[in-house]
């Protein structure tokens, strides 16, 4: 997770926000020190009354903050309104915007991750993903980009579209399949 540099105003946001009844990372994200895969409920979730080991939640438990946390979205844009989790996201290279929901239609369906995604697009790529078979390399997602342009991978196989209507469909390299199901075995091995 990326976080965001100094900002009076978003971090003024960011000191009046609680999760309150929010609970979608309890089930999106990994924790190692619970055996949780990402995707899955936590056991210890209560519904909307929160953690059931919150005082001793684990520390990555504890330092998460998904960007309305952070201040980084507007106060409706919390992410049980939206239906998804947002973060910043360190891809090696530069950092992106990650959308993770339950479903990946679900994005289509959500007004405000729609809206979310337009007003960031043009500064770095947005990968939308879902919270079902994590695990999996060959799991769908998508990776919307400026100029109207978006990027729908499926295992190996990738459809470009440009303001919607598919313009060209590609097989990824060899190597980036082979770096991807690498570094998802690599990750498995921490929830053995």
């Amino acid at each position: 997770m990326a976080t965001l540099g100094s900002d009076g105003d978003r971090e003024a946001r960011a000191a009046t926000r609680s999760c309150g009844t929010c609970s979608l990372c309890c089930s999106v994200l990994r924790v190692d020190e619970l055996k949780k895969p990402a995707g899955a409920d936590c056991r210890h979730q209560l519904g909307d009354r929160g953690c059931g080991i919150y005082p001793r939640r684990p520390e990555i438990c504890r330092a998460y903050q998904c960007l309305w946390r952070q201040g980084g979205l507007e106060d409706d844009e919390r992410p049980d309104a939206t239906g998804g989790i947002v973060d910043l996201e360190s891809n090696g290279i530069g950092v992106r915007l990650g959308i993770r929901m339950r479903r990946l239609e679900d994005f289509d369906s959500s007004p405000a991750l729609r809206a979310i995604a337009e007003r960031y697009r043009n500064e770095m790529p947005i990968r939308l993903s879902d919270i079902d078979d994590v695990m999996n390399p060959d799991r769908p997602f998508r990776v919307l980009l400026p100029e109207g342009i978006e990027q729908r991978v499926m295992g190996d196989r990738v459809e470009v579209y440009r303001d919607g209507v598919r313009v060209d469909v590609k097989t990824m390299m060899w190597a980036e399949r082979w770096a991807r199901r690498f570094s998802i075995w690599w990750c498995n091995r921490g929830l053995q």
